[in-house]
């Protein structure tokens, strides 16, 4: 036994001869051997390390509420070179190491999946124009996939605040909506406890009644009538809802939504839409472009980007019927459709659903002293940019997503008629083709694969 203990001693002996000199200084050698220890004593500790940085960094992105943007990976990752693990575990390794973080929260019901939407940059239309065009991609929202799904979230938190809805009690919600508001509120109201009744006129895509059946609403098809009509799909929403209330033999309470005065509205995407775009920019746009059919989504942008921008132009996107446009031009609600011989059908005549209105909302009027000018677009011209859309970006959208993009395209031309370069237009996309089938999309007709047979600048002589 002592014999071995020995051969241990002189052995640690000469290693340490090999690392200090006689000068109790570091060899060459001794170097070397240090290097190797500490080398492997810490390499455990990268995926440590890692994680550790990348928590900081998950902290610093959420600061005053931003989130990052999916699919993004903005961090230094350390790589662990020294492993000879399989590929299987390698990649078992990285999954849990780039997925899973302390920090990261899992979103809870469809809620959470509602808002940080990306925003996208629209490549052939950019090029046409001269300008960025970038389109925040709200139809990806995850209860009805529009930018409602806001809006109706938005109008059920106040409410439950204010005391006037409360879940699982039997509450109804009541609104009246040509589609996209009506699946959102349905959605969300399958979510927290609540039923949905939706009036629509009869003559919207009739997928989305069928859409909003699926989702357990009750539906109600009316003939399309003036607002100043009692039984206009609006004003009948709001009829129900109080019979409702004052029913003794329905549970709960009936509430009225009333999306197109209730100021939750606007404040939804003045609180999230808003700041979204801002900070997915860096605060680098010059100009927003809107519709408006409540209003809540133009107002709310402008009242959350003016203040920090103050040089940001608001544009409203308008289709032919509506008078909005020339409210802001010339400071009178008043639509050329509505002159004495030529109004045909309804109220707002456009093959157009969901933006475009004769009266002046409270969400609206909350920010059209914000808005710089106004751009119509004729139906000809947003059934065309569908199909332009489709064959030179794969994007199948909706009437009012192409409504919007026609007006960033005259916009975007005027600017570089101005010689104004550089210039960053943002944009909505609000929901997908799907729900247009039977109505706008068979109008615009199929696109088949064939190629486009005009260009952007004949979709805007169309004007």
């Amino acid at each position: 036994m002592g014999a071995i203990s020995d051969v241990f001693s002189n052995l640690w002996t000469r290693t340490w001869e090999r690392i200090l000199d006689n000068k109790g200084k570091l060899t060459a050698t001794g170097g070397l051997l240090v290097g190797i220890i500490l080398t492997l004593t810490f390499k455990d500790l990268y995926p440590d390390l890692e994680a550790s940085f990348r928590r900081r960094l998950g902290r610093t992105r959420t600061n005053g509420g931003y989130h990052a943007l999916p699919g993004r990976a903005d961090y230094v990752r350390l790589e662990d070179h020294t492993r000879t693990t399989s590929k299987a575990a390698v990649h078992e390794d990285d999954l849990r190491r780039t997925v899973i973080t302390d920090d990261q929260e899992i979103p809870i019901g469809i809620e959470g999946l509602i808002g940080n939407t990306p925003l996208i940059k629209l490549r052939s239309l950019s090029e046409a124009t001269g300008c960025e065009i970038l389109a925040k991609a709200e139809f990806l929202n995850g209860a009805g996939n529009s930018p409602k799904d806001r809006v109706a979230l938005s109008i059920i938190t106040h409410a439950e605040e204010e005391g006037l809805l409360v879940p699982n009690r039997g509450d109804t919600i009541y609104e009246g909506t040509v589609g996209s508001t009506g699946i959102s509120l349905a959605a969300v109201c399958r979510a927290r406890g609540y039923k949905a009744h939706i009036c629509m006129p009869s003559d919207a895509a009739i997928e989305k009644s069928d859409l909003l059946l699926k989702l357990g609403a009750i539906v109600e098809r009316v003939k399309p009538a003036s607002i100043v009509d009692s039984n206009q799909f609006v004003n009948l929403a709001r009829r129900r809802a109080e019979q409702h209330t004052a029913n003794p033999d329905l549970p709960g309470r009936g509430f009225f939504a009333d999306q197109f005065e209730n100021t939750a509205n606007y404040l939804a995407h003045q609180n999230t839409t808003g700041p979204e775009i801002y900070a997915q920019t860096s605060g680098s746009l010059n100009v927003f472009v809107g519709g408006a059919g409540t209003g809540g989504t133009i107002s709310g942008v402008a009242l959350a980007l003016k203040p920090l921008l103050p040089d940001l132009r608001i544009v409203l996107a308008d289709p032919q019927g509506s008078g909005l446009y020339n409210k802001i031009k010339n400071g009178v609600l008043f639509s050329s459709t509505e002159t004495e011989g030529t109004r045909r059908r309804h109220q707002v005549d456009s093959i157009v659903e969901g933006i475009g209105i004769n009266r002046l909302t409270a969400n609206f009027s909350a920010g059209m002293h914000l808005i710089d000018d106004a751009v119509k677009v004729t139906d000809e011209q947003a059934m065309m940019m569908a199909r332009w859309l489709v064959e030179k970006e794969g994007l199948f959208v909706g009437a009012s997503s192409c409504v919007n993009l026609v007006s960033a395209a005259v916009v975007a031309k005027k600017m570089r008629a101005e010689g104004k370069k550089d210039t960053r237009i943002v944009t909505i996309l609000c929901d997908s083709g799907n729900r247009h089938l039977s109505k706008f999309w068979k109008e615009a007709g199929e696109v088949g694969g064939k190629d486009v047979e005009f260009t952007l600048d004949e979709i805007l002589a169309k004007g």
